[in-house]
């Protein structure tokens, strides 16, 4: 009987320290915001743009990482305390502050509650009076305007503007509607090729879908000289005829 005690003793041991790591809090405070330019949103190709959170007094801890979605929003399920928010180096269509020596610069963020952060950056472009209108034959014809907004020493061309199309609400190079090569359904023009970055005009032709559907999302992307990540154009649905 000794014996079988002691195994009792033990098992109410390894129950009470279960039952002690089961009843950590969750995180339940919520930080969100968007990447935005003069109160725009600044849109952007989803989970290709990431940023980093750090805690403040807990600087061996692993920062928590995120992503933004198309539309520029970010949002974060963590505890309350001081964190610092930045951007990873050479990430996005956008220059982030630098403060020299390599350093990049942090937004302070005391969070005692849910609270909405906006992330102010500077796009190299920003696409202007987008409008997408259907024409006969399944097309959709796309006309707007290219706003350069870095034009100092930093400023960099076009490279390539492309109009994507999906079946979803998530349009990019990634979520494009295939074509029976397999090869994504997109048109685009050379930055070489632009004569004015006004009354810009492209055009795609929407494929067949089974099951049926007429209609579809659209974007304009822009592709920067040297930069991986794309300045987009916000979702657009288009009823074809």
């Amino acid at each position: 009987m000794k014996i079988k005690f002691h195994y009792i003793i033990i098992a109410l041991l390894f129950a009470a320290t279960g039952c002690k790591k089961d009843n950590y809090e969750a995180p339940n405070v919520t930080l969100s915001g968007h990447l935005v330019y003069q109160g725009e949103n600044v849109n952007v190709e989803f989970g290709r743009v990431p940023f980093l959170l750090f805690q403040s007094g807990f600087q061996l801890n692993k920062p928590i990482e995120g992503n933004f979605d198309q539309d520029g929003k970010y949002s974060v399920k963590t505890f309350a305390g001081n964190y610092k928010l930045t951007m990873s180096a050479n990430q996005g269509p956008f220059l982030w502050k630098e403060l020299g020596s390599g350093k990049r610069d942090t937004v302070a963020i005391n969070l005692t509650g849910d609270q909405t952060v906006d992330l102010e950056v500077t796009p190299f472009y920003m696409v202007r009076q987008p409008v997408f209108t259907a024409a006969a034959g399944r097309k959709i014809n796309a006309t707007f305007n290219l706003e350069k907004v870095i034009t100092d020493a930093n400023a960099k061309n076009i490279e390539r503007v492309y109009l994507y199309m999906s079946k979803t609400q998530f349009v990019s190079s990634a979520y494009s509607l295939p074509a029976p090569d397999g090869t994504p359904i997109v048109t685009s023009i050379a930055g070489s090729a632009l004569t004015s970055l006004n009354n810009i005009s492209m055009s795609i032709t929407a494929p067949e879908l089974v099951p049926a559907q007429n209609y579809y999302f659209v974007r304009i992307g822009v592709k920067i000289d040297g930069v991986e990540d794309m300045i987009f154009s916000p979702v657009a649905k288009v009823t074809v005829q």
